[in-house]
């Protein structure tokens, strides 16, 4: 199977007009919109999964750039979603954190 990302959608774009949008390429498995998880309305982009790689390539070599519902939409393979939370990040250096000399000297 093969998930394409589709951006710059018309927010007023629904699942099935973006499913019939890309079944004239092939075998659509899925059509999913991203929606705004406070407000529950659409944020411009979506995912659409084929069955076979050539349908998805055709899609693609169609669809990237063409003007649907006013904009020009943006259609590649989707990337992997990257896990969230704390990646690898810095943690703080160890030992002397200034703090001036502390060693007297008079």
């Amino acid at each position: 199977m093969s998930k394409l990302y589709v951006g710059n959608l018309s927010y007023q774009t629904s699942e099935s007009e973006l499913r019939e949008l890309f079944a004239q390429h092939g075998e659509v498995v899925s059509a999913t919109l991203v929606m705004d998880r406070e407000t529950g309305r659409p944020r411009g982009f979506g995912f659409v999964e084929f069955s076979d790689s050539s349908s998805a390539k055709a899609a693609i070599e169609a669809l990237n750039g063409a003007n649907v519902g006013g904009r020009d939409l943006t259609v590649n393979e989707a990337r992997p979603r990257e896990p969230r939370g704390g990646g690898g990040g810095g943690g703080f250096g160890g030992g002397n954190r200034g703090g001036g000399n502390r060693g007297g000297g008079w």
